[in-house]
């Protein structure tokens, strides 16, 4: 059964001219999310769509996403696909019957349109991924979200009540590789949680070598959740994990090359200095990662700035100044 409705991003609703609103980078994947009457089953601490938040349903991180009637979103999907939308992402809140809603989210789309499709999830058993897998899903992203099991527990797992648990995610992950093949396995990384440089790089590391692409997200506290005051974290911060991301994803580097302080910050990405000059100069580990075609422009930062994530390219004076800032606490 097709739902009814669907959360558009309300970039990616611009940019399919469902609403007229300027923008200053347009969104390259069009992002959908389930739509429920009520909240997430699921209690993750950072999330507006959390069991427990009475934050705003219509968020996800800091980006609204109002509601539309399904079959005039994909009739949209359609008009832009190659034209500016290169891919589709949907994005799955937990609630009883949402496989049912994402089977035929994937089904409809791929009847419309030549566009591959990614899915953000709670993790699933095999037998549904290989049902997804031949609906035409081509990717998958089961998030992780913190970098270690402690702090998992702690945002979204036994400590706040939360259905999720570390080891399942991971064994589900390890599946994603077994039924869609090596790189259509991803997990969400979420830095400012609690953990420490060598953590998040070590995880990340850890997820490369079981065929996993991580996608980096700073923490955005919003009104209603619990972590609603914890700050963003320190951009130099982010700005390490990132190009350790980068070094780690290009086989430039290893986890168990890099230094690390005492307090666990990297003071050595052990990789050469003409290819850590090459990534600061052009900034390319400062742009969103996620799957091909995906810029999420505007999901950690204001239009105004800073950017976490840049959804374009770099201009020089950018890289020049993103690599200045990394050098500096080095």
């Amino acid at each position: 059964m097709i739902p009814e409705k669907v959360r558009v991003s309300v970039g990616t609703a611009a940019v399919l001219g469902l609403i007229k609103s300027r923008l200053d980078v347009k969104p390259t994947t069009a992002y959908l999310m389930t739509y429920c009457e009520g909240s997430c089953i699921a209690n993750c601490s950072f999330c507006p769509q959390a069991r427990e938040s009475p934050s705003d349903k219509s968020l996800l991180s800091r980006v609204l996403w109002p509601e539309y009637a399904t079959e005039e979103v994909v009739e949209k999907i359609a008009d832009a696909a190659g034209k500016g939308i290169e891919r589709v992402c949907i994005q799955a809140i937990n609630y009883p019957g949402f496989i049912e809603h994402v089977l035929a989210l994937i089904g409809i789309i791929k009847e419309n349109a030549e566009i591959p499709v990614s899915l953000d999830s709670p993790p699933l058993s095999k037998d549904v991924m290989e049902r997804m897998r031949l609906a035409g899903l081509e990717r998958i992203s089961f998030p992780l979200d913190a970098a270690t099991p402690e702090l998992f527990d702690r945002v979204k797992g036994q400590l706040v009540k939360g259905p999720y648990r570390w080891e399942r995610h991971l064994d589900a992950l390890k599946e994603v590789v077994d039924v869609f093949g090596p790189g259509s396995a991803m997990s969400n990384l979420i830095v400012g949680l609690g953990e420490t440089e060598e953590e998040a790089i070590g995880l990340i590391q850890h997820l490369k070598d079981i065929g996993v692409e991580v996608s980096l997200f700073a923490f955005t506290p919003i009104r209603g959740t619990v972590l609603a005051d914890r700050p963003q974290p320190p951009l130099n911060v982010y700005r390490r994990i990132q190009l350790a991301r980068h070094l780690i994803v290009g086989g430039l580097s290893r986890f168990e090359y890099m230094k690390f302080d005492e307090e666990g910050r990297a003071i050595g990405f052990g990789a050469s200095r003409d290819d850590i000059e090459e990534a600061l100069g052009t900034g390319e580990a400062f742009r969103t990662s996620g799957c091909p075609g995906c810029n999420r422009p505007y999901y950690n930062e204001r239009p105004s700035g800073p950017f976490y994530n840049y959804p374009r390219g770099l201009t020089e004076e950018e890289a020049v100044r993103e690599a200045r800032l990394l050098r500096l606490t080095e």
